[in-house]
């Protein structure tokens, strides 16, 4: 294991602003990966290196000889960065962006060749991203929860409904005919005898609206557990099945009568979706463009 160069960056900034509050600051991450970065590397050279007091971080002796012996290679490889930088003119930034497989697919892949900055897309559960969005790994979060996070500003910009589908091939006349007659029990039965597809990954979506519209938790095991919901969606096309998804994600197989919906239920469960954003960031421009295309894709 090696020392990372970022803790270093952290442990000069820490010493020269007092605080970690001043040196997150100055770093553009969070107050807790700064405090990640310092714990690391303490353990990392088995020595405290500050006292924390209530205001200040008070350098230990340790501390203060350890500064000495990495400020002036820190400033030379600074002062290269520096220099390297102003010498490559054209250099593009990058911006790391988290949201789900599908989110990505429907809205941004298609504006990638139109970006002019790099672009990182990772995909995951939406508390690690929230929790990288903290620390500084990622840019832009896109997300259907908040977090707890007093770093990062959330800004609500769309909602998504999640709804009862169906291939086009599916005999759904005597479902829709039981929901007009408001026979609900009838209707969950008769659901429960059809193939139903689903994710491995995440059968929120499902559960949710079970529980929603029938006042109960979905006590069967769907026939098919494909990759992602675009999968679904694709295995639903021109065929016969069930399947519980959000409706923005189905619109385009929607306008091609590939698939269709049959119910949104007695309770709509609808979610808003949140950009999230740390408070201070170098890249604001670069994500108010992200952004801006995200909601122009939403509001088609």
């Amino acid at each position: 294991m090696h020392w990372n160069l970022e803790w270093l960056r952290t442990f000069k900034a820490i010493y020269e602003t007092g605080t970690l509050s001043a040196a997150a600051q100055e770093l553009f991450i969070s107050q807790p990966g700064v405090s990640l970065h310092l714990n690391s590397l303490e353990a990392y050279t088995g020595t405290k290196l500050f006292d924390r007091l209530a205001r200040k971080m008070v350098p230990t002796e340790k501390g203060k000889i350890f500064y000495n012996y990495i400020i002036d290679p820190l400033k030379k490889l600074e002062n290269g960065e520096q220099h390297f930088h102003k010498r490559s003119q054209n250099e593009r930034i990058t911006i790391s962006v988290g949201m789900c497989f599908e989110t990505f697919q429907y809205t941004l892949e298609e504006y990638i060749a139109e970006l002019p900055f790099n672009l990182i897309i990772k995909f995951g559960e939406y508390p690690q991203m929230q929790h990288d969005l903290d620390n500084g790994l990622l840019d832009l979060i896109i997300t259907p929860k908040k977090g707890t996070q007093q770093n990062i500003f959330y800004e609500s910009f769309s909602k998504e409904r999640i709804v009862l589908i169906a291939g086009n091939k599916t005999d759904t006349s005597e479902i829709e005919q039981l929901i007009e007659e408001s026979e609900i029990e009838k209707v969950a039965d008769l659901l429960k005898q059809q193939l139903w597809y689903s994710t491995a990954a995440d059968m929120t979506h499902l559960r949710d609206f079970w529980t929603n519209n029938f006042g109960e938790h979905p006590d069967f095991s769907p026939n098919y557990i494909v990759p992602n919901i675009s999968s679904i969606i694709r295995c639903l096309s021109d065929n016969s099945g069930f399947s519980i998804v959000p409706d923005f994600l189905c619109s385009d197989a929607l306008i091609n009568n590939k698939i269709k919906i049959v119910w949104k239920g007695l309770n709509p469960v609808e979610n808003t979706l949140y950009f999230g954003t740390r408070k201070k960031t170098m890249y604001q421009q670069e994500i108010n463009q992200l952004e801006n295309l995200l909601k122009e894709k939403w509001e088609n």
